[in-house]
């Protein structure tokens, strides 16, 4: 699979299925994100790869609503940083940007290898921090959830949740977010 494969093949799935994930596939994807661009070479991402036991209890419990399907993903991956681990310049924190830009590729590698990577908003930040005991100036970021696709749709998930599952959602037209100068 080529990177465009991977962008094209990459969805928000919210029907998945166990998985076993071994400490190879971890490192794997780490590695991925490590060769991410930063400034200054300053790669501020963290990640905390929660793939069992009573720690992945406590980080599904910070869950919202609505992403009670996270629950059946058998690893979270708490993306965090911090503003003072990367630049700021021009007023401009880049620790967001640059932690983005890692965890994408760490999102196309885990589609490589043929896993969900499902990045989500709907989380309590301060009960992951307690559970994965970060430090109170740390910004999580995203949690992303980690399992393989299951073919049928979960009927636990919503009427909108099950319409996702069954198209892609539609993109914007190009005209919509892209300006070309010739």
């Amino acid at each position: 699979m080529d990177v465009k494969e991977a962008i094209e093949s990459r969805r928000a799935w919210r029907s998945l299925k166990p998985v076993s994930i071994d400490r190879e596939t971890i490192e794997e994807l780490a590695r991925c994100a490590s060769l991410s661009a930063s400034c200054y070479n300053k790669q501020p991402w963290r990640y905390e790869f929660v793939a069992g036991g009573a720690k992945l209890d406590e980080v599904r419990a910070a869950l919202a609503k609505g992403n009670e399907w996270a629950k059946k993903g058998s690893m979270i991956i708490a993306v965090h940083s911090k503003v003072e681990d990367d630049c700021v310049v021009a007023g401009k924190e880049y620790y967001l940007f640059d932690t983005g830009m890692a965890t994408a590729l760490l999102i196309l590698r885990a589609v490589e290898l043929g896993l969900v990577a499902h990045p989500i908003a709907g989380f309590d930040g301060e009960k992951v921090k307690a559970a994965l005991g970060l430090d109170g100036d740390e910004t999580v970021i995203t949690l992303v959830i980690v399992g393989k696709h299951a073919a049928e749709v979960d009927p636990d998930l919503t009427e909108w949740q099950k319409e996702s599952e069954t198209q892609r959602p539609e993109r914007l037209p190009l005209e919509k977010f892209v300006r070309i100068f010739d």
